[in-house]
């Protein structure tokens, strides 16, 4: 699956079948937070803090959203939202889990 794909799916009820760190960033693109959250909060590794870390600054806790860049070794995102999204979202589909 590729990016455009992955973002035709968000007219659906249901995310597509894919890994744990990418449904919880469909479901945050669908502004579900808290389903995205539950998801991600069950996650280990770089590819979950990552996400993790976009969801806290979607949130408006910036700090704890540093802490989870760390965990990730990301740099902390000052862009726009949803670009941040497309761009983890394209990364983890490049190199799927």
């Amino acid at each position: 699956m590729i990016l455009a794909e992955f973002r035709s799916t968000l007219a659906g009820d249901d995310p597509p079948d894919l890994a744990p760190v990418l449904r919880a960033l469909w479901w945050a693109g669908k502004g579900d937070w808290e389903k995205a959250h539950a998801i991600v909060m069950k996650e280990n590794g770089a590819d979950a803090a990552w996400v993790h870390a976009h969801l806290h600054r979607v949130e408006g806790d910036l700090d704890n959203a540093g802490y989870w860049y760390r965990r990730a070794a990301k740099p902390v995102a000052t862009g726009p939202l949803d670009a941040e999204r497309d761009a983890i979202a394209a990364a983890l589909l490049a190199h799927p889990t």
